[in-house]
């Protein structure tokens, strides 16, 4: 059972996270600063410290020296998201931005401990195939679809060259980036992986470039970019699509030149990155509508992996599901559980809109409400309407969504769920902010953003295009 530290000086915040933790099989720990955490503990005891930036007395970062050998998670609000940066160049594994979701947390805890149970890194890792590098021992699929990628990903990931992932959200566009950077050489140094559409617009361009102090106001001092931070070894661009014109010209330049000049400087800086992106969008149709350069998309477009949707892996669908099943009542109960015959079929039947993630989080729910040993498809609680075939969202290569026929019978007669927020956000995103919409709806950001991506609704760009992302 790994052992987590979490430093917090909000005692609610604190005691919720231990909570989590607990009851998703770890052993959570908590301490109010790092003065408290080092009087009760042996820091080097511990498998992850977890820990806010700002913490009475010495700040969360010292804990990166004080604990060398472990792998330390920064917690920070989105007011000092900067300053996370800052912790990465010193040595944080990653941060996560304030307010986060459990779904969110456990998955970055998740991926974390899993890189830092594994054995040290050699370069020449293409040797290493069918070893814990290999990208089958932590990506599931035995279809003919996902023997395909990991051919593609065991093909490509020795050289330097920039990959372009495609793939709807939820099938493992990250554990894809993850085997790329496992199998290359640059396994010894980081993996930096950036969400580009949970990054307000403003902050994207300092955060994936750095500044200089001064070069707008509340620059009060120089700052390195996450660019810049994965100096040496991969950086991960999630949801590419999302990326404002400037930025999309500054990474350019990026991936020319091998350089970067951080907003505010003169000066040009050298950078050894590895790039690799992701989108579930339509890159191409996007650079006929102007959303996105045409030269950029060529850059990105070097080699090409596209990961399936679940619905087109009907031979993965049952065997992913039982391993989930294995995997998550293990770690949370110690019991062992199966499915019913009838949840089995329904699991076969469903059409998996949220693809993995959703299977997972599926699963999760219902061993957490499950009274026996046994999953019936009432403990899966899955949408029926789901059951039918699902509508393309403007992947790359799809086909264009067909208009329904035939179905005005069977509307209901009030607005759904999905249906209100998809007319309420169409309806105000022209005069509120994502913040805005956010709030209104009762929803975090990454929520929101999260259920634009599953409905098809792209976010509306600030400002004109071309327009500088820092102002």
């Amino acid at each position: 059972m790994s052992r987590i530290l979490i430093v917090e000086d909000e005692a609610v915040i604190r005691s919720a996270l231990e909570k989590l933790l607990t009851h998703n099989g770890y052993e959570a720990e908590g301490a109010d600063s790092i003065a408290d955490a080092t009087a009760r503990f042996d820091l080097n005891h511990f498998q992850l410290i977890i820990t806010d930036l700002r913490l009475p007395g010495e700040p969360g970062t010292d804990l990166i020296h004080r604990a060398p050998d472990v792998p330390v998670l920064i917690m920070t609000s989105y007011a000092s998201l900067r300053s996370a940066v800052d912790a990465m160049k010193l040595g944080a594994v990653d941060y996560i931005a304030k307010p986060f979701d459990h779904g969110e947390m456990l998955e970055c805890v998740g991926r974390i401990l899993a890189q830092h149970s594994e054995p040290e890194n050699t370069p020449g890792p293409e040797k290493g195939n069918g070893s814990n590098t290999d990208p089958s021992h932590f990506m599931y699929g035995d279809c003919p679809a996902m023997q395909r990628v990991f051919h593609l990903l065991r093909k490509v990931a020795p050289t330097d060259t920039t990959v372009l992932i495609i793939g709807e959200s939820g099938t493992g566009k990250e554990l894809a980036a993850q085997a790329l950077h496992n199998l290359n050489r640059r396994a010894p140094w980081k993996l930096i992986s950036v969400n580009c559409a949970a990054i307000p617009e403003a902050l994207i361009e300092s955060e994936l470039f750095g500044h200089e102090k001064g070069a707008f106001t509340g620059a009060v001092s120089a700052r390195t970019g996450l660019i810049e931070a994965a100096d040496g070894g991969t950086l991960f661009l999630d949801e590419i699509g999302e990326l404002p014109a400037e930025a999309q010209a500054r990474l350019l330049r990026v991936l020319q030149e091998g350089e970067i000049r951080r907003v505010g400087s003169t000066q040009s800086r050298k950078v050894d990155v590895r790039m690799v992106a992701a989108t579930h969008r339509n890159l191409k149709a996007m650079t006929r509508t102007g959303e996105f350069r045409e030269d950029l998309f060529y850059r990105l477009n070097v080699m090409q992996i596209r990961l399936p949707p679940l619905r087109d892996r009907e031979d993965d669908i049952l065997g992913l599901a039982k391993r989930f099943l294995e995997q998550i009542g293990g770690r949370m109960t110690h019991r062992g559980y199966t499915f019913s015959p009838e949840a089995m079929q329904l699991i076969k039947r469903y059409r998996w809109p949220g693809n993995v993630r959703e299977m997972e989080n599926a699963i999760e729910r219902a061993v957490i409400l499950a009274d026996g040993e046994v999953i019936t498809p009432e403990l899966l609680d899955l949408d029926a309407e789901d059951e039918e075939p699902a509508i393309s969202t403007g992947l790359v290569g799809a086909d264009q969504p067909a208009e329904p026929h035939g179905r005005e019978e069977d509307a209901p007669s009030d607005l759904s769920l999905e249906d209100y927020f998809q007319h309420f956000v169409l309806e105000n995103q022209d005069r509120m902010s994502e913040t805005e919409l956010a709030q209104k709806l009762g929803i975090s950001r990454k929520s929101l953003w999260e259920r634009r991506q599953r409905l098809g609704i792209p976010r509306k760009k600030s400002g004109a295009p071309g327009s500088s992302a820092s102002h």
